[in-house]
């Protein structure tokens, strides 16, 4: 349920809703927002319990949520999440917000060389996996441990925060200092002890859609995160699993309102898993600009046949800074702010 505290109500009134639901063995999680804050309560309800908090000073209305995810419902928040990612930059408002990277760190050489270009074509997030979870245990994993040091260097010689893949409970302390964003894929978004982990960290947590989810899968997933602390979740569409065989998923574009609706969160799009060619990622990428997605998350690598994973789907430098210089215009034209 969701209590609404009254207009102009101030903060030890807060304060003390909070301390109330807390006692009577409910979760509290306050929202405050520009219009109006709220109070969304975890936990099993009575009717007895209800009546007590609605006897509360600064309690205007309590309302039932019937959805299965409570917290990061629109529910619970009429405004649009803007969540920080580094310094000076934040994703949900109206900045458009472009990652992009190779799909694994492969060498100091290669990921100094792609940041750099991928900046100087306004990308404000560098992407890149250090661990990866590939379908074949023989395919190129991902330089692990050795791969930290690698990131730690670049991000910081190129000042853009750094989103990397974690797909283990144990590898969540181990990319603390690496991670500004840490990055859910798609075989992991029902991986609910994983989830529930990164609920616990101060970092945000992008939650890509799994191959055969739903819309709803997707967003009672991101719930596991929320519940646990952390409201700092981005949601992204990477293409599901359907009967077509042209491309390596399918993007499916209307997950992009249809989220924007049914929740508060930021959505991004990632094209390039979504088709799996690289002719094909800038209009896709434009179709998620129409479709009013906060931001893109595009492959770029600087010699793609050689790269060791998702050759095929990755931009090179040149075609990148085309791809993002249209994208850039489209964000305007539907009135976001760019770099």
């Amino acid at each position: 349920m969701v209590i609404i505290v009254e207009s102009g109500a101030d903060r030890q009134t807060v304060d003390n809703l909070v301390a109330k639901v807390s006692s009577l063995g409910f979760t509290p999680h306050p929202i405050y927002g520009v219009e109006k804050t709220v109070i969304a309560v975890v936990g099993e309800k009575t009717q007895e319990k209800i009546d007590i908090l609605e006897m509360m000073p600064g309690v205007q209305q309590i309302i039932p949520i019937l959805k299965p995810y409570k917290l990061v419902g629109r529910e619970v928040r009429t405004e649009q999440s803007v969540i920080p990612l580094g310094e000076g930059l934040a994703i949900g408002g109206e900045r458009f917000v472009v990652m992009a990277g190779p799909c694994a760190v492969e060498s100091y050489d290669q990921l100094s060389e792609i940041a750099r270009y991928v900046k100087s074509s306004g990308a404000q997030v560098l992407r890149g996996g250090i661990f990866k979870p590939r379908t074949s245990p023989h395919d190129f994993q991902g330089l692990r441990e050795e791969g930290i040091p690698i990131a730690m260097a670049v991000k910081a010689e190129v000042g853009l925060p750094f989103i990397t893949e974690v797909v283990d409970i144990r590898d969540i302390e181990v990319l603390h200092d690496v991670a500004d964003v840490y990055q859910v894929g798609a075989r992991n978004m029902q991986n609910f002890a994983l989830l529930t982990e990164l609920g616990k960290v101060d970092r945000p947590v992008m939650l890509k859609r799994g191959m055969s989810a739903t819309v709803e899968d997707l967003l009672q997933a991101a719930e596991y995160v929320a519940v646990e602390g952390n409201a700092n979740v981005i949601l992204c569409e990477r293409g599901i699993r359907t009967f077509e065989n042209f491309t390596r998923n399918t993007l499916d574009i209307s997950a992009v309102p249809a989220l924007k609706r049914r929740s508060h969160l930021p959505v991004v799009v990632d094209p390039s898993h979504a088709c799996g060619i690289a002719w094909m990622v800038e209009p896709l990428a434009l179709a998620a600009v129409a479709a009013g997605a906060d931001g893109l998350m595009i492959e770029v690598h600087n010699d793609p046949p050689k790269a060791l994973s998702d050759g095929a789907q990755s931009l090179t430098p040149d075609q990148f800074d085309h791809t993002a210089a249209r994208v850039w215009a489209a964000a305007r034209a539907f009135g976001r702010r760019v770099s």
